[in-house]
């Protein structure tokens, strides 16, 4: 890490654990990215790469930008449908590779306007009332280091490859 100061911190650590996902998803066909884990869960690496989207969207468009767009992939009869919809099709594929993509960028783009010194404020939040700006980072940060876990587990049981 060669950062300096609180938000080059958090910038670089969310960089670093989104290559990760990413890396652990390369040279994957579409059916072995949608490979479900142990019934009757449905976690996959695409099944994640689904929900980071909705993550980074959630988080950093609806939270911290205040926007009421609707959640990315979830349904009104199916909060999970990130992961349950996770098809093994290049169609799936790249819808789900191309969301996450645009949410970052547009994460990042939020996030370069916002100075270290507004880190303590305070954002509407729709079910803990409010959250800091560095409370939202540290628990995205905290949200692929989760999912990163999961995504070693994935890929060593599909083709054997660990590390990470």
């Amino acid at each position: 890490m060669s950062s300096v100061g609180e938000k080059a911190t958090y910038v670089e650590y969310l960089a670093q654990y989104r290559q990760t996902l990413l890396r652990k998803c390369e040279d994957l066909s579409p059916e072995q990215l949608a490979l479900r884990s142990v019934p009757p869960s449905t976690l996959s690496l695409l099944g994640l790469v689904r929900h980071m989207a909705y993550v980074e969207h959630t988080w950093f468009v609806r939270v911290g930008q205040q926007s009421s767009e609707a959640p990315l992939f979830l349904k009104e009869q199916d909060s999970d449908a990130d992961f349950n919809d996770a098809v093994g099709t290049q169609e799936c594929v790249d819808e789900a590779f191309a969301a996450l993509r645009t949410q970052v960028e547009r994460a990042e783009q939020w996030l370069d306007g916002i100075d270290e010194a507004d880190f303590g404020r305070e954002l509407p939040h729709h079910r803990s009332g409010t959250v800091e700006i560095r409370d939202l980072l540290v628990h995205m940060i905290e949200e692929y280091a989760r999912h990163c876990g999961h995504a070693d587990l994935l890929r060593e049981c599909i083709d054997g490859r660990t590390g990470e």
